[in-house]
């Protein structure tokens, strides 16, 4: 994709920074850093100026230091700092169904002054639900009703049990409507779109999907992201619906950090003009490629290479 000649956009981005150990079954295990540091790294490797919203815990102070160090378009003012350990999960991917998440520590909510102190100026906000432990409902209502940009929406860890030292499970969202009036998009996957609707215990069908999708829509967003993995991704606009599929067929390494990749990409496209079906196509592309890779260090050089960044 060309640049455009438009004034570069600001991203700021809310999430949560997370030490991820990680194991599928029939392959090697290894921990990464991960969380909102996946959007961070695809919007820094493809150029964009990004703000990142998240508390720093201190035992992953130096090493979260050293990996923005490398990343020129990281603004660091949004960081809140936190005393003792970051959040830590533990992620399992067995060779059929679901992964098994479960968090083994959390840092407290977000600062919301801070955050809506730092509104002013952004082109685009991303709130990506990384934990569930962000900010509660009330905060994030807050800083959705006073941000004068564009809001993307990443529903994610919303849908789970928000529970420590075990697996968690999905749970229904029945408020969601309250935490998408006001967004401009829509981010979530099939399964959480079955929380939505009310049914956590299984995916959402195509149907359903639409069903969805209408009445997400009906909210007054200008379009709804419903991401499959391979299959790729569902786009529902006001004027109707699109898919977008990968390009290619990749060899999986790691899907973890995949949605958080469409997510950031699909967005940045959209910043530089790019249609719905057009900025997915591209978060499509880039994330299956990233499923190539494993960490965050891999994703910044992934996007760079998508030919952006400069």
């Amino acid at each position: 994709m060309e640049k455009s000649a438009s004034p570069r956009p600001v991203f700021g981005l809310i999430g949560t920074i997370s030490r991820d150990e990680i194991r599928r079954e029939g392959g090697p295990e290894f921990e990464n850093l991960g969380g909102a540091l996946y959007q961070a790294a695809t919007l820094c490797g493809l150029g964009e100026e990004t703000r990142l919203f998240a508390r720093l815990a201190d035992d992953m102070t130096l090493e979260v230091e050293s990996l923005i160090g490398g990343w020129p378009t990281f603004r660091r003012e949004g960081l809140q700092r936190a005393a003792g350990a970051g959040n830590r999960v533990s992620l399992r991917y067995p060779r059929r169904g679901e992964r098994v998440e479960i968090l083994r520590s959390a840092v407290p909510a977000l600062d919301e002054g801070s955050i809506l102190r730092g509104l002013p100026g952004l082109s685009v906000l991303i709130m990506v639900v990384n934990s569930g432990f962000e900010l509660d409902l009330g905060a994030w209502r807050r800083i959705l009703d006073s941000a004068s940009c564009p809001v993307w929406l990443d529903i994610h860890s919303l849908t789970l049990e928000r529970i420590l030292g075990r697996p968690r499970a999905y749970r229904a969202v029945p408020e969601w409507r309250d935490w998408a009036l006001g967004a401009a998009f829509l981010q979530a996957n099939r399964r959480e779109v079955a929380c939505l609707l009310g049914f956590p215990e299984r995916e959402a069908g195509a149907e359903e999907i639409r069903v969805f999708c209408r009445r997400a829509l009906d909210l007054g967003l200008r379009a709804v992201f419903v991401t499959s993995g391979r299959e790729g991704a569902l786009i529902a606009t006001p004027g109707g619906e699109t898919e977008a599929r990968p390009a290619f067929d990749v060899e999986v390494v790691d899907t973890t950090g995949c949605g958080d990749v469409f997510c950031a990409a699909t967005a940045s496209a959209l910043s530089r003009g790019a249609s719905p079906g057009e900025a997915a196509r591209f978060g499509v592309d880039l994330a299956s490629r990233a499923a190539q890779a494993a960490g965050v260090r891999a994703v910044y050089e992934l996007a760079g290479k998508a030919g952006l960044r400069g």
